[in-house]
């Protein structure tokens, strides 16, 4: 690598030119397996040799040509699991196995031999429904489910292992010169990487040669896989082509290409397989840079099997089959079995841990920019919210309040006195990013700019001696863990902290949010942020956005309307922009996008009590925030390609306008049993079908799930922290059935006194033949609050009420005025006192 020059390095010049990232030509381990694959050297096990311990059955298989054993182990694990590790059977010196992802040992279920021979072995769990059907000539695993096979392991022969080998110098002092696993001329051995691989001005040395990795997964009946974050990609992965795989390699990517399979910022090697009946993951557990092809076989009408003299016909399923390729580290692999989403989501957070527990501040909406010149500027720009009547909560400003670029440090000259202005802050509920407990880790991928692809050298050495090729892309993952650990440690165990990541890894959901990055003030990318936002949901990242107008450029008022519109129904909300771009505070672009954006955020705002109970869902029960459609209609096909709307937990369905000039949005209302209210007009529309809804600017297509019930705040005040005790509201939408059911969840918002002293209020709310329940979804949990029920608000009442009463606890009954609309079949409750952690019933006769 050159020396640094003197001269200042802007990643603005640096980052967008896109021959600076790699494609998979460029890839030497890429080429390698490719052109490997092609001459079908298999692999041999020996079953008869097989042991099953207490945590696993082991057994050796032997590649035809090479002869070189290695190791396999096959695990089951608590909650329908399989894990497949293979490894070198005696290494040169250890390989990198990840550490720290997993939340703990997964417990192991021993796993019985329930049939075997040299043949063949079969290991079934303790239920005996889930079978490993290992086949020993050519060595195949088939993951069996109720006497289907759901996956095929290795049956395109793609298992590839390169051993660590003696660096080159040593061996040619040995007399007996040990054949290599890979033979290759001296042109050859540079073409394919295989001791040192060039990239523009940089070589990387490989010291024991290549050892990249790789393996194929064939799921049978399956056509829809989401997963592999970080790409501005579709949800639903497509097919690659020749030199065309997902790239997982976190990198610093400005204003990165939007549908392309390129790595950017984050790597989730995880993806989920979903078909009607069934769902399945696959976690590859590999920090190295990771490849992973994809390619869906359409199911074939009819094939001819011949037997005997009847010629028979045998519908063939379709077939998706994965092929995973890593430069280093071992194949470790869980096989996660479902069969429902939900049992998914669960399986992966046992292994991975699930989001942490968010302040309540974080859920509000974040000001940022790159940057805020200094203090007069802050207080200027906090004044205008106040001004124009917009809530907000925290005040970001990136890098320059700082003395030469120098974290933990500020610029005397703008920031003279950071305490009075951070007090000027606190003193209006609201946080400013450099407070003790809220951070932002940015750059981390690392970003690099002197170094090949914008990041760090592959042969860096790193503690314990491993190099950075093993474990780049987990850089990220271990700054966030030591940074949300360290501010954890700081308040003494008390404070939930806040850390902000750019970069992430399997995991990354237990230490706080992550963003999309250095994104565009374009119509493209406001659309492609809810597939982008989908897929980091789906793979444990619930706390998860995109910068609001784009970071790069500047947007016009209708896009930064949209944009606004969309952001605050997204878990994440924050506006940003990067040097040199036009201010765009919400009130700089006339009154009336000034009242829209103000109305977008207040919606927000509205909608906290809703927001915090799914993050505790989220938290407690790994169900994601921001879900795909097909989450919530697993044996709808219609959903499973949709990424242009989303739910909101199970309640509200969002479908953000992403077209300049739009008059008119086509929303897909799933579900043939379902009701669906539009939360603006109340107009009521049947499931399993697509309305023509017109649109505004002042439009957010919102819907409401009949059946659900949702929390609300009645009065908006400037920050999370000023609304603690004002009043709810419960949006009751009622299901074909005419009942509802919701929950709620209070604690007191930034400490984690819910966790050690149970403090909490968790409520369910249920409507069912006229009576409105407010009972305890958990008696373990204890929270005071002097909060009341101030309106219900029903969509879908059919019949005019003839009376209204509440009851308390204690039995009494009091009358209660109402408003009903017969034409939109509505009642309206004003004016109620009920305490929300009360038991209460409201009847409707």
């Amino acid at each position: 690598m050159e020396a640094a020059g003197k001269e200042e390095i802007s990643v603005e010049d640096e980052a967008v030119d896109k021959n600076i990232f790699k494609d998979c030509s460029k890839i030497a381990f890429y080429r390698r397996q490719k052109q490997q694959l092609s001459r079908r050297a298999t692999y041999q096990a020996s079953l008869d040799s097989a042991t099953t311990g207490k945590d696993s059955t082991k057994f050796r298989i032997i590649n035809e040509t090479t002869k070189v054993p290695l190791l396999v182990e096959v695990y089951g694990i608590e909650g329908n699991i399989f894990r497949l590790k293979i490894n070198e059977e005696t290494p040169l010196k250890p390989r990198y196995e990840v550490p720290d992802v997993l939340t703990s040992k997964p417990s192991t279920v021993r796993l019985i031999s329930c049939a075997g021979d040299a043949d063949s072995l079969v290991l079934a769990d303790g239920k005996g429904d889930l079978k490993c059907h290992i086949t020993a000539n050519p060595f195949k695993i088939d993951l069996v489910s109720e006497e289907e096979v759901v996956m095929s392991i290795n049956s395109l022969g793609q298992l590839y292992f390169e051993h660590l080998q003696i660096p080159l110098k040593q061996r040619a002092t040995k007399e007996n010169k040990e054949d290599t696993s890979v033979d290759a001329s001296q042109e050859d051995q540079e073409d394919l990487g295989l001791w040192e691989e060039k990239f523009g001005k940089f070589v990387d040395v490989k010291v024991n040669g290549p050892a990249s990795i790789g393996l194929d997964f064939s799921l049978h009946g399956f056509e829809h896989l989401y997963g592999i974050p970080q790409h501005a990609e579709s949800h639903q992965l497509k097919n690659t082509s020749d030199g065309d795989a997902y790239r997982l390699y976190n990198l610093d990517v400005y204003g990165y290409k939007i549908h392309d399979k390129m790595g950017i910022y984050g790597s989730v090697p995880y993806l989920l397989a979903h078909k009607p009946g069934r769902t399945l993951g696959i976690f590859w557990l590999n920090a190295s840079e990771t490849l992973v092809e994809i390619n869906t076989e359409p199911a074939v009408k009819y094939t001819l099997t011949q037997m005997g003299p009847v010629a028979a016909k045998q519908k063939v399923r379709c077939r998706t089959d994965v092929h995973w390729m890593s430069e280093s580290g071992i194949i470790d692999v869980f096989l996660l079995t479902g069969p429902t989403p939900s049992d998914v989501f669960g399986q992966y957070s046992y292994l991975t841990g699930t989001q942490a527990m968010p302040p309540l501040f974080s859920l509000g909406y974040h000001q940022c920019r790159w940057n805020y010149e200094d203090e007069q500027d802050v207080k200027a720009v906090d004044a205008g919210f106040d001004e124009h009547d917009i809530p907000y909560d925290v005040m970001w400003l990136d890098i320059e309040h700082t003395e030469g670029k120098r974290y933990f440090t500020w610029d005397k000259k703008r920031f003279p006195n950071p305490r009075r202005m951070q007090e000027l802050l606190r003193s209006k509920n609201r946080k400013g990013s450099t407070d003790i407990l809220y951070i932002w880790n940015d750059m981390n991928e690392p970003s690099v700019f002197r170094g090949p692809e914008l990041t760090m050298q592959k042969n860096a050495i790193h503690h314990g001696n491993w190099e950075h090729r093993e474990l780049h892309n987990i850089y990220g993952f271990y700054q966030q863990m030591a940074t949300a650990e360290g501010l954890i440690q700081r308040s003494k165990g008390k404070e939930r902290p806040f850390v902000l990541t750019r970069s992430f890894f399997a995991g990354s959901q237990k230490y706080g949010a992550v963003w999309t990055g250095d994104n565009t003030a374009e119509w493209s990318y406001l659309k492609i942020s809810i597939p982008m936002l989908l897929t980091l949901s789906i793979t444990g990242i619930s706390f998860c956005g995109a910068d609001v107008g784009g970071f790069v450029g500047n947007p016009e008022a209708e896009l930064l309307v949209r944009w606004y519109q969309a952001g605050a129904y997204q878990p994440f909300f924050r506006g940003h922009a990067t040097m040199n771009t036009k201010r765009r505070e919400p009130w700089l672009f006339g009154e009336e996008n000034t009242q829209l954006i103000r109305e977008a955020i207040r919606q927000r705002y509205a909608l906290l009590p809703y927001w915090y109970s799914l993050f505790y869902r989220a938290h407690v029960a790994a169900q994601p925030v921001m879900r795909p459609l097909w989450i919530e209609f697993p044996e709808e096909l219609d959903t499973f390609g949709v990424e242009d709307e989303y739910m909101l937990g199970s309640a509200l369905l969002v479908h953000p306008v992403t077209e300049p000039k739009a008059s008119t949005v086509d929303v897909f209302l799933p579900g043939s049993n379902e009701v669906w209210y539009d939360s603006k007009t109340f107009a009521l529309w049947e499931g399993a079908r697509t309305v023509k809804i017109p649109v505004a600017l002042d439009t957010i297509p919102v819907f409401q799930r009949g059946g659900s019930i949702v929390p609300v705040k009645t009065t908006i005040g400037k920050s999370t922290g000023c609304m603690t005790d004002s009043p709810y509201g419960l949006r009751v939408a009622l299901s074909t059935k005419d009942s509802a059911v919701g929950e709620f969840y209070l604690d007191d918002g930034h400490s984690f006194q819910y966790l050690h002293q149970k403090q909490f209020l968790h409520r369910k709310f249920s409507f069912l033949s006229g009576v409105l329940i407010n009972s305890c979804a958990d008696k373990r949990g204890h929270y005071p609050s002097k909060c009341v029920v101030e309106q219900i608000f029903v969509l879908g009442l059919k019949k005019q009420p003839s009376s209204v009463t509440t009851r308390s606890s204690d039995g009494k009954d009091e009358p209660v005025a109402f408003t009903y609309c017969a034409q939109m079949s509505t009642l309206h409750l004003e004016k109620l006192s009920l305490n929300i952690g009360a038991d209460w019933e409201v009847h409707i006769r």
